[in-house]
């Protein structure tokens, strides 16, 4: 007798419903890590530059422009993921090839190459800076380790940087999602607050004993208008310091929703306009004409006690890590863009191995050499502050609006578009011929 067949021939159950042959839900990342992670990218080694601009411009202009280039950037990088979500890009190079072809795409990708891995390596160097002392204009600035432990091998800059290459950068750059950077960029953003409590605390105690230096409310503009041009050298300062646009599309598109990438930005920078804000007003108070371009070296000088020194050591040790903690960040953008530029055709580069190790490690290595090789690079970088950063944050998005292949376009965005593209011109202009000028004095005298 052949037995009872007790397996139905077809499925018992609804074929829309999920099986255990369908493919897993994909995750998406979160909201909370969207806002860090942004809020990591604009906080870097700008926030150090922000007292000096202060000094130059005063405190009323310095605030103002902090709020204007906050809400624009806020603008552009609305500007930005809107055309995106109107066409087929799923990143920066793919929108501006969409309106501009294979040389906006290759341009785009260029330039928040060069953005990227510059400021890897200057944050390398100001790690080793911090960890390892250096030396300007026959100055000898102690590194924390050398303060701590004396002089040795073991922490020179050469085996200080490679043991934070080795264990600290390599674990962290071999993450494939940038969500999962959230809790490093979480423990990164606190930390940035943590050196403006810091600041805040001893400004008010400098100025509750009296030691307090006046601020300047304004630009000093009798030395025959140099002030005055001096305006157009500080703010791409502040520009940098908000660049954020090639980590937007990474952000937005692990989200359920790409545009919920814009109220983690409008989160995002209005936390860091409040954070560049006291930390400008407060290291300005607390330094005052004395405020150097990076403001950590006044954090080196030393204190006249225990307490103010082992304030000053935390400054420095928080702020150095804030830096290594963005660094991943930043190497994320970077290898995506160089493997969009070489592979355009290729799968994810998530899921090849090959591609992602042979981009990873010659990037970090050639990272490592350079900060080693290069013991001062500000100056190539403070001309390259006055092009590529604002391109990125402001000239390449309203080119996309005012371009409007999508048709999506209202006349008010090609107004604000418009009104954005020509003072990022303008202002990159006179900021390169200012900086021209002042490194030829510097060098005929």
């Amino acid at each position: 007798m052949t037995p009872a067949i007790k397996a139905p021939l077809l499925p018992n159950h609804d074929p829309s419903s999920p099986s255990s042959s369908s493919p897993p839900e994909e995750k998406h990342g979160s909201f909370a890590g969207a806002i860090f992670n942004v809020s990591t990218s604009i906080v870097g080694a700008g926030i150090m530059s922000i007292p000096a601009a202060f000094k130059v411009l005063g405190v009323i202009p310095s605030l103002s422009i902090i709020v204007i280039i906050a809400w624009l950037s806020n603008v552009s990088a609305g500007f930005l993921m809107k055309s995106t979500v109107a066409g087929d890009a799923t990143t920066y190079a793919g929108v501006m090839k969409e309106s501009f072809g294979k040389p906006g795409s290759v341009a785009v990708q260029v330039i928040t190459m060069v953005v990227t891995f510059g400021s890897m390596i200057i944050f390398s160097i100001i790690i080793g800076d911090v960890l390892s002392g250096n030396e300007k204009g026959g100055v000898i600035h102690l590194g924390l380790l050398q303060g701590w432990f004396g002089s040795h091998w073991w922490n020179t800059r050469f085996f200080s940087l490679l043991f934070i290459f080795a264990f600290l950068f390599l674990p962290l750059v071999l993450c494939r999602r940038v969500d999962r950077l959230a809790l490093s960029s979480a423990i990164s953003f606190l930390l940035a607050l943590l050196f403006v409590i810091i600041s805040s605390v001893l400004a008010i105690v400098a100025l509750v004993q009296g030691r307090t230096k006046s601020p300047r409310l304004f630009p000093d503009l009798n030395n025959g208008g140099q002030s005055f041009f001096n305006l157009f050298t500080a703010s791409p300062v502040i520009v940098t310091a908000f660049t954020f646009h090639f980590n937007l599309h990474p952000v937005g598109f692990e989200l359920k929703d790409p545009l919920q990438v814009l109220s983690a930005t409008r989160v995002s920078v209005i936390l860091c306009a409040t954070i560049y804000s006291a930390t400008g007003l407060f290291c300005y108070l607390l330094f005052g004409d004395a405020t150097m371009t990076d403001v950590l070296m006044n954090f080196d000088e030393s204190s006249g006690s225990s307490i103010g020194s082992l304030l000053n050591d935390i400054v420095r040790v928080s702020y150095a890590i804030h830096l290594m903690l963005v660094f991943p960040l930043l190497n994320f953008s970077l290898r995506a863009n160089l493997d969009e530029l070489l592979f355009p055709k290729k799968v994810s580069l998530v899921n090849d191995n090959k591609r992602f190790f042979g981009l990873t490690f010659p990037l970090l290595i050639s990272c490592f050499l350079a900060a080693i090789a290069i013991p001062d690079i500000w100056y190539f970088f403070q001309f390259l502050g006055s092009t590529s950063t604002v391109s990125i944050a402001f000239i390449f998005p309203a080119a996309i609006v005012l371009r409007n292949v999508n048709g999506i376009s209202t006349l008010k965005e090609k107004i604000v578009a418009s009104v954005m593209f020509a003072l990022a011109v303008a202002t990159s202009i006179i900021a390169i011929s200012t900086n021209i000028y002042s490194f030829t004095e510097t060098e005929e005298a």
